[in-house]
């Protein structure tokens, strides 16, 4: 659970298990592009994310500070008046869902040795081997999202008012926390790579 389990599990308590999968399923689609990449072998892709590894980091990092700052203090109680906009409440969870995903460059760190110690892709796969290896990946995340949202939900109706903004306040202050290490860590990293500290 990272920091976009945190906001996947905080948008289920607040908003429901739709807001809390969609934003799911944008961090699949996410894990699904950084795959293709990978499988592919698109190296100027990949040299490009290993060069600047630290500084997707930081970006992603002050992204996910400025929303932990908001976890904190907005309330989550508040109802929206119009209710109209579900469709694109729901939009927007894919969009950022996916690019917070997609700003952390470190899970292709995370699927090269996967497809390495699975022997996926080989050259004498064929294409309908690639479709259904993929489709599989994305069908795991889908169930991973599909699960943690169910299962928040079942409890969700057992908080109320008070414990909702409490349970808002600690998970702002913990991805505050991992986005904060996550800022700091590529930062010195960074930092070390221009040679300046």
């Amino acid at each position: 659970m990272g920091p976009i389990g945190i906001m996947c599990v905080q948008r289920t308590l607040n908003n429901g298990r739709q807001s809390g999968f969609y934003t799911g399923i944008g961090a699949a689609l996410s894990d699904l592009f950084y795959c293709l990449l990978a499988g592919l072998g698109v190296s100027f892709v990949t040299d490009f994310i290993e060069s600047n590894v630290n500084l997707m980091q930081v970006l992603g990092s002050v992204i996910l500070i400025v929303y932990s700052i908001y976890m904190i203090i907005h309330d989550p109680i508040k109802k929206h008046i119009d209710n109209d906009d579900n469709g694109d409440n729901l939009r927007r969870d894919v969009i950022t869902g996916f690019f917070l995903t997609l700003s952390n460059p470190m899970i292709v760190f995370l699927i090269l040795p996967l497809f390495a110690r699975f022997s996926f892709p080989l050259a004498t796969h064929r294409f309908y081997h690639y479709i259904t290896g993929y489709i599989f990946i994305v069908a795991g995340a889908l169930l991973w999202w599909y699960v943690i949202t169910f299962a928040v939900d079942k409890v969700r109706a057992r908080f109320n008012i008070n414990s909702m903004r409490a349970i808002n306040r600690v998970m702002g202050v913990l991805l505050f926390i991992l986005s904060l290490y996550g800022l700091v860590n590529g930062a010195i990293s960074y930092l070390t790579q221009l040679h300046l500290i």
